[in-house]
């Protein structure tokens, strides 16, 4: 049994989250990275970029490509899981605007299955702001479901109204702690209540230390927490623990 193997199969277990309040709807942080909302019954994903690998080798830049089947075996595991019957997808959900089009047929197949008999949104993201091509779903810049509001960049706007209920992606959240005179480092979740972040889910992709001046127009200094992602679970700090790159 390979390890991306094994660790798929506890999520298809009875899903076990971290319940928090956004906006005064409660919403699960999940240690895969995606976010569950029951109420909704609905799975929010941000960040794949799919077929990023082939991204870079039309530049010269070679990198197994495996990315794709990698993220979407994850993927599957977790509706396996939650088996949701709406899914967002947070945007730069492909590396590129023909991502979708350079997809592997069978990648193609196993993404339209999942889509299967449940409502699917592509919102648009900075490396696809274009409708991927030949998939199902509805492609939209931003949607909101009663008080939360789901888009691929944050804005930058500390305490304004639009800021109430935000869910997005796009800043990829990893935050650094120093405990036991060890140091680590993980992708996670960033929230001060009113707005959340979630941590990019795809195979390749990177994480932004939270700790990074790119966060100051998103959270007050130290007014935030994370959920760092484990195996099978999550581990929170406040913003005061955490230490930069």
């Amino acid at each position: 049994m390979s390890a991306l193997t094994s660790h798929l199969r506890n999520y298809t277990a009875a899903p076990v989250c971290h319940d928090i309040p956004i906006n005064g709807q409660l919403v699960g942080l999940h240690d895969s990275g995606v976010l569950w909302w029951p109420d909704e019954n609905t799975l929010v994903v941000a960040d794949m970029h799919l077929e990023k690998a082939s991204s870079y080798a039309r530049r010269g830049v070679l990198l197994p490509p495996y990315d794709t089947g990698a993220t979407l075996e994850k993927l599957a595991g977790v509706m396996d899981a939650f088996d949701p019957a709406r899914v967002i997808c947070l945007g730069d959900s492909f590396h590129d605007a023909k991502g979708s089009d350079r997809l592997p047929a069978p990648y193609r197949a196993m993404l339209s299955t999942l889509q299967l008999g449940r409502e699917w949104i592509w919102v648009t993201g900075n490396h696809d702001p274009v409708a991927p091509v030949r998939l199902c779903g509805e492609t939209v810049d931003e949607v909101s479901f009663g008080p939360l509001t789901f888009r691929h960049e944050p804005v930058e706007k500390i305490g304004s109204q639009e800021t109430q209920g935000e869910i997005c992606g796009h800043l990829h959240p990893a935050a650094r702690v120093r405990r036991f005179g060890r140091s680590i480092r993980r992708s996670c979740f960033a929230t001060d209540g009113t707005r959340l972040v979630l941590p990019a889910f795809g195979a390749l992709t990177g994480g932004l230390n939270v700790t990074d001046e790119a966060y100051s127009m998103i959270f007050r200094r130290r007014q935030f927490s994370v959920f760092l992602l484990g195996n099978d679970r999550l581990f929170p700090f406040t913003a005061s623990r955490l230490v930069g790159d």
